[in-house]
């Protein structure tokens, strides 16, 4: 195995590790960390079948086997940055409406405050 493939397939366990390990402890969301496992697996699947990455050059019309896994690499997490930004922007947009809500029940609350007054 080539050292550039060893490299990311050792960086690639760490990061599988990573994402067990902050799964375990409830800091990450199982739902969050499959994206980051199947970039992981998929990565671990290009360095241990030898042939695949070759056939990605070919495919992709890249002389270097290199450049062709940086490529690989750079798709995934893109993907993956793709897909937590919409779960931040839904988060957003949720905070937002939360926040709507509670001015609203703050603004029948005042005003139910003020009925009380003014009766006693």
């Amino acid at each position: 195995m080539p050292p550039m493939q060893s490299l990311v397939a050792a960086v690639t366990l760490v990061l599988i590790a990573a994402v067990l390990v902050q799964v375990r402890r409830a800091h990450i969301r199982v739902e969050y960390s499959v994206s980051w496992l199947g970039a992981g697996l998929a990565l671990l699947a290009v360095t241990f079948y030898p042939g695949l990455l070759p056939r990605l050059a070919n495919f992709a019309g890249l002389q270097d086997e290199s450049l062709t896994l940086l490529l690989l690499v750079g798709c995934i997490f893109l993907f993956v940055l793709f897909r937590l930004s919409i779960v931040v922007s839904a988060l957003k947009d949720n905070n937002i409406a939360l926040a709507q809500r509670l001015a609203i029940l703050e603004y029948h609350l005042s005003h139910l405050n003020e009925k009380e007054t003014q009766r006693s």
